[in-house]
């Protein structure tokens, strides 16, 4: 491939200096926004908060308070487990129904409407459905106890408020797993059929034909939509503190805790809290993305 003439590279820097000059407001309001809270909440994790009456800026007093406390790491384990559980379950149904998208059957055509549906509805009311499904007073509950396989509502087994986060998980999973089909679907169909299909002409038997052929090709889709969903999942609130089963509570919860305190020099113990979050998912992201970095180069990706 040639090089381009000086006119015609001039031409393009151009036309990248026009497009970023055009993109510069957003980068802006971005930067200003999101930037700007980020510095403020570790300032004031750090003790700047004159505002408070309190400004023993640098002070890490906060995160060493956080940190050497147990019930940080028993937080911090809850955490985790949602958000990973979640992410998992969601990773394993998207690239099911994913590979189910891509072959024909009776219904195919509605069944890409349906399952989009949940991408529409705010976690908030899938919260609200799981209430009405899964509690003990719940249609489940009622169903088993019309049916008879239990004698009453109220002996249903617990799902909601417990520290296993059934209920938890089931709402997320229920508005990812959708997310992770739609991606990975785009995925497959821009790679398209051909080396599956001359991976098992030349005899490879189903399993070998997903992870050596389709799988590598899947990936990018997979690295990308789990990166999003476990983001959302280490930071998210209303679901863990509806439908979670009290102490100990999960990090951002944690966090809403310090932040509704009468006391409220305790904001700054939140912010501690909120930058820890932040500092652990970085540090997740960055190792997940660094070791799929190293398996692109390792199978010559770039």
């Amino acid at each position: 491939m040639k090089n381009p003439k000086p006119p015609e590279l001039a031409r393009h820097r151009r036309e990248r200096l026009w497009m970023m000059l055009q993109l510069l407001p957003v980068f802006s309001v971005l930067t200003i926004l999101f930037g700007g809270a980020l510095v403020l909440a570790v300032l004031q994790s750090l003790g700047f908060a004159p505002w408070f009456g309190v400004n023993t800026f640098p002070d890490f007093s906060y995160f060493g308070a956080l940190w050497g406390s147990y019930s940080f790491w028993q937080s911090l384990a809850l955490t985790l487990y949602y958000a990973l559980m979640a992410t998992f379950i969601s990773l394993v149904m998207g690239v099911l129904l994913a590979l189910a998208m891509v072959r024909m059957f009776p219904g195919k055509s509605l069944y890409k409407y349906l399952y989009k549906l949940p991408l529409m509805i705010p976690y908030t009311v899938g919260i609200a459905l799981a209430v009405i499904m899964l509690g003990n007073g719940g249609m489940l509950s009622r169903l088993a106890a019309f049916a008879g396989l239990i004698s009453d509502p109220s002996e249903f087994p617990q799902i909601l408020k417990t520290h296993y986060g059934w209920g938890i998980i089931a709402v997320y999973v229920w508005k990812q797993a959708p997310f992770v089909t739609l991606t990975i679907y785009a995925v497959l169909l821009g790679v398209g059929r051909e080396t599956e299909e001359a991976a098992t002409i030349l005899g490879a038997s189903r399993w070998q034909t997903f992870f050596q052929v389709t799988l590598p090709q899947i990936l990018p889709g997979i690295v990308s939509s789990t990166l999003i969903i476990f983001a959302f999942n280490i930071g998210a609130f209303e679901a863990p503190f509806i439908l979670g089963g009290g102490y100990p509570d999960t990090l951002p919860v944690v966090a809403w805790r310090y932040f509704n305190d009468a006391d409220y020099t305790l904001q700054l113990q939140g912010m501690a809290t909120v930058v820890s979050i932040a500092l652990i998912a970085s540090g997740i992201l960055f190792t997940y993305l660094a070791l799929y970095r190293r398996y692109e180069r390792r199978i010559g990706r770039n």
